[in-house]
């Protein structure tokens, strides 16, 4: 999917008009942060991976979000990433980072995003705390005013935002242009759709956020982020299309036959949803090292049942 754009001190940007549309129509791909063996980001093979991943057809790319370890990123390493992304993706697509922790390091990240030219940032939890909702607000606020770009609020975990907070961010932020959908509560979710309206983009977030497409388009959220795009695209990219076709034969033998067993062993263990698919990228020979720590990598076993999957996949 192309845009419109326009070149301004050699970086290609896209009006908020083309990132709405971009997030709004189209799947969204979100790829795994390649490490060397020592651990280390590697330059060269992301950007391999990011020449791969444009190369079909997906209408935004996510960088350093939950699938790339964000939350494993030091400074230095992140605003690398955003920079090679940038380059690599060479206009032909919207680049959106992360940016989250506390007020200041959400701060850090999203000007460093700006600096290396992306075209919006995923606005993460603030970290550990428990927070109400005037502080999460205030936490979303001060970060969107802190950058020109755009920025996606990803509703989960400890930074579940409710409706009239929603709506309060949205008359606040000119810049703030999406919510992200970590949670899975349609009836929550549905209710601020219906209450915010087309002020917002809204995005299917939620682990594996194919399992959860139908419901998503039931109440008018057209697209997702799909982790899986990273081993099977090809698989990835027809269960989007034939979703939004509402062939419901193809979206339920894909589901049957690939994606609920790939939930059961996501389900296994903590951080697969991340873990299972860093292996799914070995697998198909498009290595990107393991995950770093507090995440573990699957077992050799749970690695030949993802296999015989992929295997699945490529039939689909």
């Amino acid at each position: 999917m192309m845009y419109d754009n326009q070149c301004e001190d050699h970086r290609v940007k896209f009006s908020r008009d083309e990132v709405r549309r971009a997030l709004g129509d189209g799947l969204l791909s979100f790829p795994i942060t390649d490490f060397d063996e020592q651990g280390r980001f590697d330059a060269a093979s992301y950007c391999s991976r990011l020449e791969w991943f444009i190369s079909h057809d997906i209408s935004a790319v996510f960088v350093a979000g939950g699938t790339g370890e964000f939350f494993n990123l030091g400074s230095d390493e992140y605003r690398e990433i955003v920079r090679v992304a940038v380059e690599t993706v060479d206009g032909k697509l919207p680049v959106i980072a992360s940016a989250g922790l506390s007020v200041e390091s959400g701060k850090a990240f999203a000007q460093a995003a700006e600096e290396a030219g992306a075209d919006g940032i995923l606005l993460m939890p603030p970290y550990l705390t428990e927070c109400p909702q005037d502080g999460l607000v205030d936490y979303a606020r001060q970060i969107c005013d802190a950058t020109d770009i755009n920025v996606i609020y990803y509703n989960r975990a400890n930074g579940i935002l409710e409706t009239e907070a929603v709506q309060r961010l949205a008359d606040q932020c000119p810049n703030l242009i999406g919510l992200k959908d970590g949670k899975g509560d349609i009836q929550a979710l549905n209710k601020i759709i219906k209450t915010v309206g087309d002020r917002l983009v809204y995005i299917g977030g939620v682990p594996t956020a194919e399992i959860f497409a139908e419901a998503y388009l039931s109440i008018g959220v057209n697209t997702y982020s799909s982790a899986v795009f990273n081993f099977v695209p090809d698989m990835a990219v027809t269960f989007y299309k034939e979703l939004r076709k509402g062939n419901s034969e193809v979206v339920k033998k894909i589901t049957n036959d690939f994606f609920i067993p790939f939930v059961d062993l996501r389900d296994r263990k903590k951080g697969y949803a991340v873990s299972l698919i860093k292996a799914g990228a070995e697998i198909i020979g498009r290595p990107a090292g393991s995950v770093r720590a507090p995440l573990t990598m699957p077992t050799s076993e749970e690695c030949q049942q993802l296999e015989k999957l992929v295997g699945i996949a490529k039939q689909l």
